[in-house]
């Protein structure tokens, strides 16, 4: 399967997010920037979840219907076509990491998928939920992780 390269200019693979865009800093999204999407995609679909966090893996984030023509999007802003869902904290949009304090740091997994036709999630969709519906009609994905720690 064909790869996206998903990039952030404010934290590299494997880093530190940085406190502005967690929860208790600002809490607006990162830039994110990608290429190598298929030309035959439909529609780009945005995941973060965290795995680590305690009751399971939590959903910061999940847009659907993003235009398979844009290559990222600015702090704050959504993309072409995007639709934010409702994240864990059961609030549209973006929702920036907030582990327990005094956690290792967490993962953020930023999942980035090309899919060949549209999907319909719910409006406040679990991981699974969201891993379940790209299964079937991805045609590529990417991913950036980034870490936090309170």
């Amino acid at each position: 399967m064909a790869g996206i390269d998903l990039m952030s200019s404010a934290f590299g693979d494997h880093t530190p997010i940085p406190r502005r865009y967690a929860f208790e800093g600002e809490n607006e999204h990162p830039p994110l920037t990608w290429s190598g999407v298929p030309d035959d995609a439909s529609e780009l679909v945005l995941l973060c979840e965290d795995p680590d966090a305690p009751s399971g893996t939590f959903v910061h984030w999940v847009m659907v219907g993003i235009d398979p023509h844009t290559d990222g999007m600015d702090q704050g802003h959504v993309p072409e076509g995007g639709t934010e869902l409702v994240n864990g904290f059961h609030q549209r949009g973006w929702g920036g990491p907030h582990p327990p304090p005094g956690d290792e740091a967490h993962r953020y997994f930023f999942r980035l998928y090309a899919l060949r036709e549209p999907v319909v999630l719910p409006d406040a969709p679990t991981a699974d939920q969201v891993h379940e519906a790209v299964e079937r009609r991805e045609l590529a994905s990417g991913t950036l992780v980034g870490m936090y720690q309170r």
